[in-house]
């Protein structure tokens, strides 16, 4: 573990999230990533599609479980980790539940739309079935940065225009 209790895995992962993050900011999209990854292995991929794709599901962390259940042929995610950029919202997090990840790292909190504690915490919520081990701030000052510059030149370039 290092000195702020991440582990050296978490710290990998969450950096090629924040690689796929970049990627959905190069295509105009908000900028977070995501994978699935199970015994070491990445199973999905994933960055925010919902302007580009006309979906408002195509979040990042949908996407990078679409891609591990069609990679494994069961919608059933069991016993892997999703890591993401940004913390979940509620319709994320209803799909982690749905898929049974086992556990949910986060870079960034998100004091708007978080459901993993900002906002609500679906998985501390007793009357559901299914609760993913959740370990948030994981690189959340790069995470938190790569989403600040996006929003800051966006407004910027609606000013100017």
């Amino acid at each position: 573990m290092t000195e702020a209790g991440m582990s050296d895995t978490d710290i990998h992962w969450m950096r090629e999230a924040l690689a796929l993050a970049r990627e959905a900011g190069a295509t105009d999209e908000v900028p977070v990533g995501a994978l699935v990854v199970k015994d070491g292995e990445v199973l999905g991929r994933g960055f925010n599609r919902p302007i580009g794709g006309h979906d408002p599901t195509a979040h990042a962390e949908v996407m990078a479980m679409r891609d591990a259940a069609q990679r494994l042929g069961n919608y059933r995610l069991v016993d892997c980790t999703l890591y993401v950029t940004l913390e979940p919202c509620v319709m994320c997090a209803g799909a982690i539940m749905l898929a049974r990840i086992a556990r949910v790292v986060f870079g960034a909190a998100d004091a708007k739309t978080g459901a993993c504690g900002s906002v609500v915490d679906l998985f501390a919520e007793s009357r559901l079935n299914h609760h993913a081990q959740v370990q948030g701030g994981v690189l959340a000052e790069e995470s938190a940065a790569l989403l600040s510059s996006f929003f800051a030149a966006r407004r910027s370039r609606t000013l100017t225009a």
